[in-house]
């Protein structure tokens, strides 16, 4: 028996034509940046594992953001919490720097060959301005706006905090290398046009200022930028980033008195907007998109800042990875096969939207990492669950397959980038795909994916690949899938009774059905005049790769 309703019509078969011989330019790996709220995860056993299994990828170095790396406490984390205690002050408001637990954090990355991608923030209790009530005890289901606490307020000292800054990257320089601190990014604060930041748009200009000029002094080639606002398509959060580039281009800093401020590299955040209709999840790709294409126009309308790197710091499809499923029905994508899916389908239309406004499009960080001491498969927006990777660590694994140069792709059955930004993938599901070239392999990412998450029939593909060079007469073909039976551990773990304690049998399993899986055995393909088609079904809500080497 079908589990899709027998109304259904089926599928129309799509064509998928890859021109090897047209080469569109270099393939950026903006997929290789993760983050989360929670710092002090980063050195815990799960997080140390993590940390690995990404700086594994393969195609690119990974970088890792993440928030609280100057909030004050004894490094005990909670749910969107997490201290080091870098700042605070004797008796007589000396300050008192120490770096061992901000340390512990970036060792973690350095020694696995990850990179940070340093957030300056947040404020220390000692310099705030409005320091009680500092720690929030924050829980899902609890008002979001109680984490504004303490933290969150401007400097009562931007002399103090500027020297802190300061001396945080000569530590860093001293502990690391020069040649390894000029890898890394440095990015002023989060989220600022929300209460992320309890202080003015004037204020926050000025604390970039002070905050640039601080890291300028301790390393002057070192890759400062912000201001890390949140998703532009609002036109309050797109006011706010204008004004923000408009003082770093004409205004007047803060700091040094002269006209403009430095920007390396800008950052927004971009967010889609899922929602419970009708029973079923139904995903809100458009509006993570719409932010894209607003904060590229945005950026656009600065002539003299065109060619900067571009970060979107956080893009997800929502905005609060320690909301869970539980509380959060709309959250229940974030187990399966719909979040890799909808990653696969976003990282596709972003490179789009970068070609289209011509913007310099550096990185799509995803938030989600990991917590520890939570239920398995809890409905966090994280990649690994107690030390097994869910589903969607899986489309990273394979874009980390994909390197060279973009290639020329046509399908039937794509849904089109104005279609998508005007109302979603909500008609016909978007089968589309995304290809590379590099000396001796092509590497095809496929994905069928549909805002509402329903059963449907698979719909059959035919992936044509044209333009092979000679020597390629044979080639062998990789088949890598993720869908609800192949690299997902969390349809593994229900199969097994969905245990709360696995015995370690048990969890082997688990972790193997957490890797990368191939669909079928590898095959040795022959071309003919320069062309193979390949023919397979593609369910609903599932990404396949195809890696074709000779």
């Amino acid at each position: 028996m079908p589990l899709w309703p027998v109304s259904l019509p089926p599928p129309d078969a799509v064509t998928v034509r890859v021109d090897a011989a047209a080469r569109l330019g270099e393939f950026k790996p903006i997929y290789a940046y993760f983050g989360g709220d929670e710092p002090n995860f980063t050195y815990m056993k799960n997080g140390r594992k993590l940390v690995a299994e990404l700086a594994g990828l393969g195609g690119a170095p990974v970088y890792i953001r993440t928030h609280n790396l100057l909030t004050t406490g004894d490094g005990t984390p909670a749910l969107k919490w997490g201290s080091t205690n870098a700042y605070t002050e004797d008796a007589s408001g000396n300050p008192v720097y120490d770096w061992t637990i901000v340390d512990r954090i970036l060792d973690t990355y350095t020694r696995i060959k990850a990179r940070p991608f340093v957030e300056i923030g947040f404020m220390p209790e000692a310099l705030s301005t409005n320091p009680q009530p500092y720690q929030h005890h924050w829980r899902p289901g609890a008002r979001y706006d109680e984490i504004f606490t303490g933290w969150a307020y401007p400097p009562k000292d931007y002399i103090k905090w500027a020297e802190l800054v300061r001396r945080w990257v000569l530590h860093s320089v001293e502990r690391y290398g020069k040649s390894e601190v000029l890898t890394w990014y440095w990015e002023v604060w989060n989220e600022p046009d929300i209460p992320y930041w309890r202080g003015t748009a004037e204020e926050f200009n000025k604390l970039y200022d002070f905050t640039v000029d601080a890291v300028k002094r301790a390393l002057p080639e070192a890759r400062v930028g912000g201001p890390a606002t949140t998703g532009p398509s609002s036109p309050k959060a797109a006011a706010y980033l204008r004004q923000f580039l408009e003082h770093c281009a004409h205004g007047k800093n803060y700091s040094t008195g002269r006209t403009g401020t430095p920007l390396d590299f800008i950052s927004f955040h971009a967010k889609g907007s899922p929602r419970v209709v009708e029973g079923h999840v139904e995903m809100g790709i458009a509006k993570n998109l719409q932010d894209v294409d607003k904060g590229l126009e945005v950026v656009g309308e600065f002539p003299q800042l065109r060619g900067l790197p571009i970060f979107l710091t956080e893009s997800d499809p929502e905005g609060c990875a320690a909301c869970s499923a539980k509380v959060s029905p709309q959250n229940a994508y974030r187990n399966g096969p719909l979040y890799p899916c909808y990653v696969a389908t976003v990282l596709s239309n972003i490179l789009k939207l970068a070609d289209r406004h011509r913007a310099n499009m550096a990185g799509m960080l995803t938030w989600a990492f990991e917590f520890e001491d939570q239920p398995w498969f809890e409905g966090f927006r994280t990649l690994a669950t107690n030390g097994v990777d869910k589903p969607v660590l899986n489309v990273f694994r394979m874009a980390g397959h994909m390197r060279g140069d973009l290639l020329r792709v046509e399908s039937s059955g794509a849904a089109g980038l104005d279609a998508i930004l005007r109302s979603g993938i909500r008609d016909k599901p978007e089968i589309d795909a995304l290809a590379t070239r590099s000396d001796r392999q092509i590497a095809v990412m496929v994905w069928n994916y549909h805002d509402d998450d329903l059963p449907a029939p698979e719909s059959p593909i035919t992936l044509e690949v044209a333009g092979l060079p000679r020597e390629a007469a044979r080639v062998l073909a990789r088949h890598y899938r993720i869908d609800s039976e192949h690299s997902n551990a969390f349809t593994a773990w229900k199969g097994l009774g969905s245990p709360q304690n696995p015995s370690p049998e048990q969890y082997a399993q688990l972790e193997s059905a957490g890797q990368l899986q191939l669909l079928r055995s590898p095959e040795w393909l022959s071309s003919e005049e320069g062309r193979i088609s390949i023919k397979f079904a593609l369910p609903r809500q599932a990404v396949s790769l195809i890696e074709l080497s000779w």
